[in-house]
């Protein structure tokens, strides 16, 4: 593991590894670089030079007093500027919009990869009603494992197979040890508003991943960010849901791999 310092003095760590061009990997909610990404980053190390960062608050990266979206924001520009060119980046879940939001802010991404961030939807049907607030209350009470079951079912609406997949694992434990993290990024995201105007000139080459089994709202997400990403288009993983990477991890890499490497 590799380490840099965010804006904030903040040690964020990254493993690196492979050689080619760079690819900087962000992961979504729950997760660490390992637990998202453990499967696939040994085929993705044969093409590129990978650095996949642990999130503020996870893994082996530190963490900050206040917690907002812009931290994680200086964070990912961070390790982009570790790699001293411009640099391939892809996002899962709440790292997608981390990831979309920091092609805004440096001009060193040379193409982008979004899977799943429910970025242009309508935040009053993301978040049911009291569903941030119960998990917080079973943080409280030290039920990590309520925390982390009730995001994947009521906010990501993950289907009882990939749930089985995922709780299958043993990285499981490692993601009710980033439960404390949950409910801070989802009021970040609640408040985080989508305008389409802001990237009416995006011309970084964009590729927007959405599984064929995942609910209607991420399609419908990944035909609105098609729409307003002048330089982009959607890759449909046939009979995959939120977390191909885990179901099916060479399709995963193949999928991206080509669009960075083309």
């Amino acid at each position: 593991m590799d380490v840099v310092k965010s804006r904030d003095g903040t040690p964020i760590a990254y493993e690196r590894a492979g050689s080619g061009p760079p690819l900087v990997l962000v992961h979504g909610s729950t997760s660490d670089h390992d637990t998202a990404y453990r499967f696939v980053i040994p085929m993705l190390e044969r093409y590129f030079t990978v650095r996949a960062l642990d999130r503020r608050g996870r893994g082996e990266s530190g963490d900050g007093v206040d917690y907002c979206l812009e931290r994680e924001l200086d964070d990912v520009v961070a390790v982009i500027e570790s790699a001293g060119e411009p640099v391939n980046l892809f996002g899962h879940g709440f790292g997608a919009l981390v990831a979309l939001e920091v092609s805004q802010r440096t001009g060193n991404v040379r193409k982008l990869g979004l899977y799943e961030g429910g970025i242009t939807a309508s935040r009053s049907t993301v978040y049911p009603p009291g569903t941030v607030e119960r998990m917080e209350t079973f943080l409280e009470d030290g039920n990590r494992d309520g925390v982390v079951v009730t995001f994947m079912t009521d906010i990501i609406t993950m289907s009882t197979d990939d749930l089985a997949v995922l709780r299958s694992q043993p990285r499981w434990l490692e993601r009710l040890k980033n439960a404390h993290t949950i409910p801070r990024e989802l009021h970040a995201d609640r408040d985080y508003r989508f305008d389409p105007a802001r990237f009416a000139h995006f011309q970084v080459p964009t590729l927007i991943v959405v599984g064929e089994r995942s609910p209607e709202t991420d399609h419908a997400d990944a035909e609105a960010l098609a729409a307003a990403l002048p330089n982009s288009r959607i890759e449909v993983l046939p009979a995959q849901g939120h977390a191909a990477m885990h179901t099916s991890p060479e399709m995963f890499v193949a999928a991206i791999g080509d669009f960075f490497l083309d």
